[in-house]
């Protein structure tokens, strides 16, 4: 029996074929954006997911009052670690204290290359399951040791066995290979972890660190934690919320600081904090993409219900005559129920089909590694669920409504839908292009938002402008390299800071002035920098001066942004004093605000003092506008070659480095507008199935008003009217939605667009010239055919 419902189905399909294509076609778009979204969801949910211990796994982060506010922050100091092991060991497996991920440079023999790596403490592997295809995963007690990940293994050592083998690192160190992990997988924060060497080496190249007055001081660090088996998260992390306020004095205790453990199955989707609360993160776009997905497979759905119905006068003479014959109602829905599954059965072939197709494309725009799991159990499980769950979506209205007819009626020739038999379809078609100009609405103004961002004033000029690591030869020689690089006409100006000029990499408390809270504690971004680095960005002074060699005073002074103008609240801050852990600075100008961290947040109060090269970590390059800049980095690479041979020459444009400060909400917007154009193309599939049935069921009416006189234009408006008023209604309907949800995404952002009306107008304007082109087509068609012949056939 099953098999003969089958047969029925196949030769129902293959009656139709136009309906049919429109059908399979549509189902397959909207299956194939459902799956892709599945696979990035599910890639999301299992982030971190590699690591054995990923339910017990924390980090240590501290929340802290400073400028009137509360912040939130991952960095901790270096003595963080030893003290909670000291104090609760009982409540931990393991802690362990880390460096910050940055490049190392390996050189063995004439080879040299950089890779990103992190000194860690010994248990550091064993807390994160590394698995280990050479040495051991206890590898790095000897502080004159390294772990390599498998692929750096094969680039520095080809088919060689690393193991015992010695590396020079960063130039200072032999290293000895002890041991050689697998690579981790895209979907974890330490993805970029290629060589981890031990945090006693750190400490051995960082000597300062010992020598602190206060270890509690400084935060330059990162802490993690695994929980013991028998601790309880939120019991451990009110213990150790005073920590460090327990170890501190008078001073900074007015930071209030508070420490508290982040699990590691919320670094990735709750992983922002405002106003010492965690306020979300990467969670929101899993749910919007999930319900984009769920949304985008449901317009395929009403594509098939839609025109399954709409076509139910052809099919209702077969169900009068099965009834009549002793077909039951049930083995009537079956019959229609496999229909629908074959289609969404042939719908999900092709649907993988286009994945394996587009998912590389889907994969540069979503900045992720996916693949479909083909040997994966699990996803053909899945796999099935979601045939089923389609198949019950797109098939049960057509199933219930067909196989409630009446077979008298039917067979007598009395059956007639009645004037409300359309109303579904048109509730359908008005649910489909409510949501696609929703989409579009969404496009516009994440698109907006993401211009008004890179529009907005940044305070320096950063075309023209690299920034390379500042290596120590160019440190000993700065000015001998500057001038040569001037000679050489590659450059116009150089300079070097503490902090990049798209990142602030230090902060600092310990500030007084005249008429500050006592209270206020304080932490303002403050950048070491040399005399020309005002010159080199081109800041904009708009009080005072810039900071000068011929000023001896300018060793102890400030030049300040306006936020901190503000902030500090002085009239005429110009020539003020401005202390520092009790020395005196002087105020000598007020720069124009520089743009430094979130495009889409407001800039904190910063401060600029000139710094010895030693504490600086950043060179920056104005390329000469006269020489092509091709030739200008051919000759900076050749005149730092000479000075330091053994590194790479690797630069950054800063241009690009701000760009990169839009990916998260480029990607969004990209993904948005992919999914708008496929949701729209879904909705206008149907739409034209069912303008070519409307045309179909109206020839003899199409006939007969064009031999009374009637117009192609009347015969066009008569046809597309009903589908023009539709999406007319679907655009009243969406305004008021997408408006409330997206003014609530945009409160995310403290910088941020106002939702004009245009937009939704122009979203209704787009959404009307794609609905009159997609009926057009078949409306002029029908209008413009020959009467006499569509009458003799009816």
């Amino acid at each position: 029996m099953i098999r003969n419902y089958f047969k029925i189905a196949w030769r129902n399909l293959m009656k139709s074929k136009g309906y049919s294509a429109i059908n399979i076609g549509g189902l397959a778009v909207g299956m194939a954006v459902a799956l892709m979204i599945g696979l990035w969801v599910y890639d999301e949910l299992t982030f971190n997911k590699y690591h054995a211990n990923y339910d017990r796994i924390t980090q240590v982060m501290q929340h802290a009052s400073f400028n009137g506010r509360i912040g939130t922050q991952v960095a901790n100091p270096a003595i963080m670690g030893p003290e909670i092991r000291t104090k609760y060991g009982n409540d931990f497996k393991y802690v362990v204290q880390t460096s910050w991920n940055g490049t190392q440079l390996l050189s063995v023999g004439d080879k040299h290359i950089k890779s990103e790596g992190i000194y860690m403490e010994p248990d550091g592997p064993a807390m994160l399951t590394l698995k280990m295809i050479k040495g051991s995963i206890s590898g790095l007690k000897d502080p004159y040791s390294i772990l390599l990940s498998e692929s750096v293994a094969s680039t520095v050592f080809g088919n060689d066995d690393p193991i015992n083998k010695t590396i020079k690192l960063n130039r200072t160190h032999d290293v000895k290979v002890t041991g050689v992990y697998e690579d981790l997988p895209d979907n974890t924060t330490f993805r970029d972890l290629k060589v981890i060497m031990p945090w006693e080496l750190w400490l051995i190249d960082n000597p300062w660190v010992k020598r602190m007055n206060d270890p509690w001081d400084s935060n330059f660090s990162q802490t993690f934690a695994q929980l013991a088996d028998n601790a309880d998260l939120e019991k451990v992390s009110a213990k150790i919320k005073n920590v460090k306020l327990d170890n501190i004095g008078e001073e900074a205790r007015r930071y209030k600081w508070a420490v508290f453990l982040q699990p590691m199955s919320k670094w990735n989707l709750y992983n922002e904090f405002k106003d010492g609360k965690n306020s979300g993160g990467n969670i929101q776009y899993v749910w919007l993409f999930s319900i984009i997905g769920i949304f985008v497979l449901l317009l395929a759905c009403i594509n098939f219900m839609n025109l399954s119905t709409a076509r139910s006068e052809k099919r209702s003479k077969e169900v009068g005559i099965r009834k009549t014959i002793g077909s039951m109602r049930w083995q009537l829905i079956v019959q229609f129920f496999a229909e629908s599954y074959l289609i969404v059965f042939i719908a999900f072939l092709l649907c993988l089909g286009l994945v394996q197709l587009f998912i590389p494309a889907f994969n540069e725009v979503a900045g992720k590694k996916l693949t479909i799991p083909w040997q994966s159990s699990f996803f053909w499980i899945f796999s099935i669920a979601f045939i089923i769950i389609t198949g019950l979506l797109a098939g049960s209205y057509p199933a219930l409504f067909l196989s409630s007819f009446q077979p008298l009626k039917v067979l007598k020739g009395t059956f007639r839908l009645g004037r409300f038999a359309a109303m579904p379809r048109k509730v359908l078609v008005v649910v489909q292009f409510t949501v696609s100009v929703m989409l579009i609405i969404g496009t516009i103004i994440v698109y907006q938002q993401i211009q008004y961002a890179k529009n907005r004033p940044i305070g320096y000029t950063k075309n023209g402008l690299i920034s390379l690591d500042l290596e120590t030869e160019v440190r000993q020689h700065f000015d001998v390299v500057k001038q040569e690089l001037i000679q050489a006409g590659a450059i116009e100006e150089m300079a070097a800071a503490q902090s990049p000029l798209t990142d602030v990499w230090n902060t600092n408390g310990g500030f007084d002035w005249e008429g500050k809270d006592p209270n206020l504690a304080i932490d303002f971004p403050n950048n070491s920098i040399t005399f020309d680095y005002g010159k080199a960005i081109q800041w904009d002074i708009k009080e005072g001066r810039d900071f000068s060699r011929g000023f001896a005073s300018d060793s102890a002074a400030f030049v300040i942004n306006e936020t901190a103008a503000r902030f500090i609240g002085m009239k005429d801050p110009v020539g003020k004093t401005l202390r520092w852990n009790g020395r005196a600075y002087t105020i000598i100008g007020i720069v124009k605000d520089i743009l430094q961290e979130s495009p889409f947040f407001p800039v904190r109060p910063s401060l600029y003092h000139i710094g010895k090269y030693d504490n600086m970590s950043n060179l920056i390059l104005k390329l000469n506008p006269n020489q092509s800049t091709s030739n200008a980095l051919g000759s900076i690479e050749k005149i730092w070659k000479k000075y330091t041979p053994t590194v790479p020459f690797e630069y950054r444009f800063v241009d690009e480095a701000f760009g990169n400060k839009f990916q998260a909400e480029e990607r969004i917007g990209k993904l948005s507008t992919y999914f708008a154009v496929l949701a729209i193309f879904i909705s206008c599939l149907g739409l034209f199935g069912m303008a070519s049935f409307v045309a179909e069921q109206r020839t003899k009416e199409i006939g007969i008003r064009k031999v009374l006189g009637a117009s192609v234009f009347n015969l066009w408006g008569l046809l597309s009217k009903e589908f023009i008023t539709l999406v007319i209604l679907s655009c009243v309907i969406a305004a008021p939605v997408a408006y409330y949800y997206l003014n609530n995404w945009l409160t995310n952002y403290d910088y941020r667009i106002n939702i004009s009306w245009q937009v939704f107008i122009l979203a209704a304007i787009a959404a009307l010239v794609l609905t009159i082109l997609t009926v057009s087509f078949k409306a002029i068609k029908a209008a413009m055919s020959n009467p006499i012949r569509s009458l003799r056939t009816e």
